[in-house]
This record gives C-alpha cells, sequence and structure tokens, in this order.
C-alpha cells in the first residue's frame, strides 16, 4: 500500500505581543500561529526560543532583531512590525541573513500628528499643570498670572522633520491656527509640497532661534541622536516650547531637564524618552512638561490599520514573495 503524499504544512509565524484578536485569527487562516495574548514581556532568548521552526513574525517596537537573535533562528524569513519606527531592526543584520523587515507607514500619519498638536498645545496653554492645582485645592481666587502660557494662533511652528506626519502637523498649524512655519529637514521638500503646507525652509539653527513652538517628528538614528541637545536648547526662545512625538534618543533627556528646571525654555511635551518605559526622575520631577506613555498612534482604527498592515506583509511575502512596505526590498529578490 502505498503512502498517500504528505499535505504541505501552513508556515509557522509568532506574534510577540498582544494584538486585535480579529487579526489573530485572519493569520491563522494562513498559517500556523504562536501569539502572546497574554502580553507577556518575553526576553531575548524567549523570543530566540519561540522563533524555533518559525518563517515569520509580528513584532513591535519592543523587540530587538539583531545579528544574535538571527544567528539563532535560522529558518525565520520575515519580521513585520506593527509600528512606523524600526530601530529595534538592526537592518544590515537582517539584510545578510536573507530576512525580510516591513514596518506601517502611513496609516497612522493623521492620528499621530493629532496627537503632536494636541501635545504641543497642552504644553503650551499649560493644561497638565492646570488641572494638577485645581485637584489640589490650590485653586481658590482669580489672578491675572494665574498658569498664563503661550498663545498657539499666530505664533511661529517650528517643524525638525518633514516627512509625511511633519507635513500634516504643519497643514494643522497654518491652515488651521494662521501659525507661521518653519521646517528644517535633511532634505529641502519641492516648492509645491512647501506652499501645500505652507511652510519655509531654513536652517536648524534659525529655526530653533525664531520659533515660539518646536516640534520634533524625525526618524531615530545614529545621525539623528540627540538632535536637540544642551547646544540647541541654549538657542530657543525662553518662551518657547519643545514637542517630541519622534522617538526616544531624538532629544538628550538630560539636557532637557535641566533647561526646564532652570527656565531657559518655557516647557515640553514628551510622548517618548530615551530608555523607555523608564523616565528619568529630573524630567518626572518637572512640573513645566506634559509627559505621555509613546500613545501618539493609539486609537482604535489607527492601530487596527497598523496590525493589519504588518498582517498583509506577512501574508504577502510568506505566501507570495511580496511586500508592501519593505525596508530592505533587496531581500524580495531571494524569497522563493
Amino acid at each position: 500500500m502505498t503512502a498517500a503524499a504528505p499535505t504541505s504544512a501552513k508556515p509557522r509565524i509568532l506574534i510577540s505581543r498582544a494584538i486585535f484578536p480579529q487579526v489573530v485569527d485572519r493569520l491563522a487562516s494562513h498559517f500556523d500561529v504562536e501569539s502572546n495574548q497574554a502580553d507577556e514581556l518575553w526576553s531575548p532568548q524567549d523570543i530566540a526560543r519561540r522563533l524555533q521552526g518559525k518563517q515569520g513574525a509580528l513584532t513591535t517596537g519592543s523587540e530587538r532583531v539583531d545579528a544574535a537573535l538571527l544567528a539563532q533562528c535560522p529558518g525565520l524569513k520575515i519580521c513585520a512590525n506593527m509600528a512606523v519606527g524600526y530601530n529595534n531592526f538592526d537592518l544590515p543584520a537582517m539584510t545578510a541573513a536573507g530576512v525580510l523587515a516591513t514596518n506601517a507607514p502611513g496609516v497612522l500619519t493623521e492620528t499621530t500628528a493629532d496627537m503632536g498638536f494636541a501635545l504641543m498645545m497642552a504644553t503650551a496653554r499649560r493644561i497638565t499643570e492646570g488641572e494638577h492645582y485645581l485637584r489640589a485645592g490650590q485653586w481658590d481666587r482669580w489672578a491675572y498670572d494665574m498658569l498664563i502660557g503661550q498663545d498657539v494662533h499666530g505664533a511661529t511652528l517650528g517643524i525638525i522633520g518633514m516627512g509625511r506626519i511633519g507635513q500634516a502637523i504643519a497643514r494643522r498649524g497654518a491652515l488651521g491656527f494662521g501659525m507661521k512655519v518653519l521646517y528644517h529637514n535633511r532634505s529641502r521638500l519641492p516648492e509645491a509640497d512647501e506652499a501645500a503646507v505652507g511652510a519655509q525652509y531654513v536652517s536648524k539653527q534659525d529655526l530653533l532661534r525664531r520659533a515660539d513652538h518646536v516640534v520634533l517628528v524625525v526618524p531615530y538614528s545614529a545621525e539623528s541622536h540627540h538632535t536637540i541637545g544642551a547646544a540647541e536648547l541654549a538657542l530657543m526662545k525662553r518662551s518657547a516650547t519643545l514637542t517630541n512625538i519622534a522617538r526616544g534618543g531624538i532629544v538628550d533627556d538630560h539636557a532637557l531637564a535641566h533647561a526646564l528646571q532652570t527656565g531657559q525654555i518655557a516647557a515640553a511635551g514628551l510622548d517618548v524618552f530615551e530608555g523607555e518605559p523608564k523616565v528619568i526622575p529630573e524630567l518626572l520631577a518637572c512640573t513645566n512638561v506634559v509627559l505621555t506613555p509613546h500613545i501618539a498612534s493609539a486609537t482604535v482604527p489607527t492601530r487596527l490599520a497598523m496590525a493589519n498592515l504588518a498582517a498583509d506583509n506577512l501574508i504577502d511575502f510568506l505566501l507570495h514573495g511580496k511586500a508592501l512596505t519593505p525596508l530592505n526590498p533587496e531581500v524580495l529578490g531571494q524569497a522563493g
């Protein structure tokens, strides 16, 4: 009797953190899925162990994928980040190992721009300070200078980093609040794009000197590490605010805490931090800083779109050898 030919097994994938159940179900229709729906924080050793025999992984910014991990997971073919940022990926190491890296750009642009603008406004108008003041029972009379802040409408907005999110923030400032918009970027935008968002290209130093409100939207890299440090903070107006929705490490948090404590700048709004989720005590001690826990993309439609885009990349690559948002597209030619 001849044995029946074995059926082809589904590719195996790992979902490293809890995500929407409907996305897990969608992936399970294509793959053999191991999912961390308990949302445990796995060590690098745990992740390496769980990736054994897996061809793909849906990752978040929490999981480091580097040469050490890849050496332990020879069958891995793709890591799909559920984030636009990918500083958790060692791209050269992934490319050398023939592992595709993908991210989730575009789907979070407007939501993140909303959050950036909201954080800037909360910082300028001292919203967090005001709430703490009220809750502490300190509001017992009116005073002309009680929690007096800075205007946003008609002010000068300086944006460092002018990709999709930077341009979305510029539109909100110029068209919605009548702000004068300055920007600095690695490369200047085409004139038509500048006109569409009402922005003027200037040097970083000029922007820091002139802006009433500085917003950071640059991707993290070795070159952008501490884009804002003590020297840059010293250029800013004492009445200025700084908002960071980019990545931890773009700002020297220790230098910023000193600038806030000494009145070198008026206030800051931060959604990202060096070494997060830990925040340095010096920043926590500052009253003139608005702090949020890396939630710029945290709306249901946006996070669902991010998860689905990561799923799309896994499905397209492992089943069809394609990808929507590859970070190292040279690996695509090696698929198959």
